[in-house]
């Protein structure tokens, strides 16, 4: 009865041995990453969804491309949307000046203006994808190797109590119970581990899938406005377009 009493985490990390305590040590260390990463673009995600939907709305409800200009040079280029039009209209900017003289002075500067932007759109909307998939390795990793962590320790303990009551020569099942159950705690901290983790990284992909799906479609509006300087109907939200001016681009 005494015996009974005792059991539980605080018995079995007394009696767990260096492998044990390690495997625990390391899921903690897992734990204390994934969350870290969960908050951080948790917070990160829903400061950039806000943003970028204030700077979409202005862009398209600008006068010129003057004022987006104002716009960014203002409040900077901090979310994705204000990043790739920035970078599109410094890359118009500059294909306006260089264009003239024998296709540009470098190969990546050679070829029409839709060519040109082309390449530094793409360019951006590759850095902003490797941008949001941040930290989602780190989550996919805690996720499928947790489990199998915490099993291992299980494993290990089980072992360790089933060579400590055969040496002992006491075989009966209270004997026997308590340690193999304590042993089972690693495998259910393995599994609160992995759990966030799992759900996370799904919930945080799909959000990045959202988000550059619109990234997508906004630069395909914006790169059909800069090449032909007119208006592109509307919006898949109905959202006025930005009305095309002379000189504008």
């Amino acid at each position: 009865m005494p015996t009974e009493q005792h059991l539980g985490f605080t018995h079995f990390l007394a009696q767990a041995d260096g492998l044990g305590k390690f495997l625990l040590v390391v899921l903690i260390a897992m734990s204390m990453a994934s969350w870290y990463f969960i908050i951080t673009k948790a917070i990160t995600q829903f400061r950039q969804r806000r943003e970028s939907e204030r700077f979409v709305e202005s862009f398209w409800n600008a006068s010129s491309l003057d004022a987006v200009r104002n716009e960014i040079n203002t409040h900077g280029a901090h979310e994705p949307f204000s990043h790739l039009t920035s970078h599109a209209l410094f890359a118009a900017d500059h294909h306006s000046k260089i264009g003239h003289l024998n296709g540009g002075a470098k190969i990546e500067e050679a070829g029409s203006l839709a060519d040109f932007l082309t390449r530094n759109m793409r360019k951006v909307i590759d850095e902003e994808t490797a941008r949001l998939e941040n930290g989602l390795t780190v989550l996919a990793t805690v996720g499928a190797t947790a489990p199998f962590v915490g099993l291992l320790g299980t494993v290990w303990g089980v072992y360790g109590a089933l060579v400590a009551i055969g040496m002992s020569g006491a075989g009966t099942l209270d004997k026997v119970a308590g340690p193999v159950g304590e042993a089972l705690i690693m495998t259910g901290l393995g599994l609160a581990v992995a759990l966030p983790a799992v759900v996370a990284y799904n919930a945080f992909t799909r959000a990045n899938r959202v988000t550059l799906a619109r990234l997508d479609a906004f630069a395909h509006d914006l790169f059909a406005y800069l090449t032909t300087g007119g208006q592109v109907s509307q919006t898949n939200s109905g959202t006025p377009r930005l009305q095309a001016v002379a000189g504008g681009a």
